[in-house]
């Protein structure tokens, strides 16, 4: 029976959750680097062992971590991201009079087809590739160089590059992600870029045609339509039919269009989550309900999953990596809280459970199905 494993990074360590295909009883793993800062795992979707790590520490800087045998170890393989060939350290990355400050790894990206390539979304926002498992990086340049990188500012967490999305049917293209930039799509493997930004609409962007400057919290897509773009921005939910040219508002009835997460069920490319909360300076869920939201019309409809969650009381946020879904035939759901709890779906969101509780503040949830 196939399996799924969940990987949970959060302040103070990172956990591996298992459990088989009918996913109601979980072994927990952890805390691995316990005490330290885990912004982000991420699997191999070429081999479910190839696990990487992203651990960042103010007194030690941003460290990679990569395990090959399923997270039970883990091996240190690197710390050094080289732009122009000139190595970096972790305060920056080159010695120019504004240098861009190097504070931390927020998204690690393997290949859906190599083993040992792995990109890296880092702050300030660029992005890096490793071709050698980790081991090295270096920086695709073309996106810090786009003439609109004066203009991009940081976001309340920093000027932090947080998605990549790799288009499963043309291995050049990639979309990305910035805080609060917008997001942006290379057609030539991260050599040039363009931001899709068009039809987006931001308070204190007195331009409403800026093609930078929105703070995008987070873009999905599904691997069937990689063309349609889901976006969760500060304010509004968002969808693209042309690979982000142009874009409409499909936030529709839910109760606040400010979250930060957004998925996609891994079979119904029109079935899409989002977790509100009630505004950008009360980061928690509006009436202290905890509910998860699915739209099965690509967002033109939406309706509240809350069997099996806290419905008064509940003041916890959900984090822009905190939710991932599975490809088991029944498509589960998983997210992670502020709180420390982890909930899993394995209906599709029909009802929850939690897998854990009182962890470290979450900050990311990532999915690998197991064979």
């Amino acid at each position: 029976m196939s399996g799924v494993r969940v990987l949970v990074g959060t302040r103070k360590g990172a956990f591996v959750l298992t459990a088989d295909g009918k996913r109601d009883k979980w072994d927990v793993s952890g805390p691995h680097f316990g005490g330290w800062e885990i912004y982000h795992l991420k699997g191999s979707p070429v081999d479910p062992d190839r696990l990487y790590a992203s651990q960042c520490t103010s007194w030690f800087g941003q460290v990679v971590h990569r395990s090959d045998d399923g997270g039970k170890t883990w091996e240190t393989v690197g710390n050094q991201f080289t732009y122009a060939g000139v190595p970096g350290t972790h305060q920056w990355y080159d010695g120019t009079p504004h240098p861009w400050e190097f504070a931390r790894v927020w998204h690690l990206e393997p290949s859906l087809t190599d083993r040992d390539t792995v990109y890296a979304g880092v702050e300030d926002a660029a992005i890096f590739r490793s071709t050698d498992g980790g081991q090295s990086w270096s920086e695709l340049p073309g996106l810090r160089e786009h003439g609109s990188g004066p203009f991009w500012q940081p976001g309340a967490g920093g000027m932090c590059l947080h998605t990549i999305l790799l288009d499963p049917s043309n291995p050049e293209r990639m979309f990305i992600a910035i805080s609060a930039a917008g997001a942006f799509r290379t057609d030539d493997g991260g050599k040039s870029w363009k931001p899709i930004n068009r039809g987006l609409k931001s308070e204190g962007i007195p331009d409403p045609n800026a093609e930078v400057g929105h703070c995008v919290h987070r873009i999905a897509m599904h691997p069937s339509r990689p063309n349609v773009l889901y976006m969760q921005k500060h304010w509004d939910v968002m969808r693209s039919e042309n690979a982000g040219d142009s874009r409409e508002d499909v936030s529709g009835n839910l109760p606040s269009d400010f979250g930060f997460p957004i998925d996609v069920h891994a079979h119904e490319p029109s079935t899409v989550y989002v977790v509100p909360i009630k505004s950008d300076s009360e980061h928690y869920p509006p009436d202290g309900k905890l509910r998860v939201y699915r739209s099965r019309s690509g967002g033109n409809e939406w309706e509240p999953l809350t069997k099996g969650l806290p419905q008064r009381d509940c003041y916890v946020n959900v984090l822009r990596d905190a939710m991932a879904v599975d490809s088991l035939d029944s498509c589960g759901i998983y997210f992670g809280t502020t709180g420390g709890q982890v909930y899993a779906s394995a209906d599709a969101g029909d009802s929850w459970n939690p897998i854990v509780r009182d962890l470290p503040a979450v900050l990311s949830v990532e999915v690998q199905t197991l064979p």
